[in-house]
């Protein structure tokens, strides 16, 4: 008798809009999907802004402390960080969102915040699913992994 085993499951939860939300999530979810795990993105609050439609190229990078607060410096932080991710070769947002839905990582939307923020769902990325806090529970509990990035 030949038992097959359970695919591993795998979670990430992305609750900023900010490219430090955005990329570790993608990553580690198309990496999940990589290694054969069923991988979800579970986008919260401010991070639904990246599952909606143009809202991953607004992405921006706010520095930590006093310097995220100076007019001006997250419009500068951002054009550095993306000139470093140019030139380190890695994929920008859209295409790495792009790869990891043709890796069959699964984009959620959190429905409270779809509520709390008067969103309609057609303002979604084609593809996305949205999931109540219950449901995302019901998958997270049996993860391997499940990582709040």
């Amino acid at each position: 008798m030949n038992a097959t085993k359970a695919q591993e499951k795998a979670a990430f939860i992305c609750s900023r809009d900010t490219l430090d939300g955005a990329y570790p999530s993608l990553i580690l979810g198309i990496n999940a999907a990589r290694q054969g795990m069923e991988a979800k993105v579970f986008y919260t609050f401010m991070g639904i802004n990246l599952a909606r439609k143009g809202g991953i190229e607004k992405a921006r990078f706010i520095p930590s402390g006093v310097m995220g607060a100076v007019p001006g410096m997250s419009k500068i932080a951002t054009g550095m960080m993306k000139k470093k991710i140019d030139k380190a070769q890695i994929p920008s947002l859209p295409e790495l969102m792009e790869m990891a839905q043709l890796e069959g990582v699964e984009l959620i939307v959190c429905k409270m915040t779809i509520d709390m923020m008067e969103l309609d769902e057609s303002e979604l990325v084609e593809g996305s699913v949205v999931w109540t806090a219950e449901e995302f529970i019901r998958f997270a509990k049996d993860c391997k992994i499940c990582l709040f990035t």
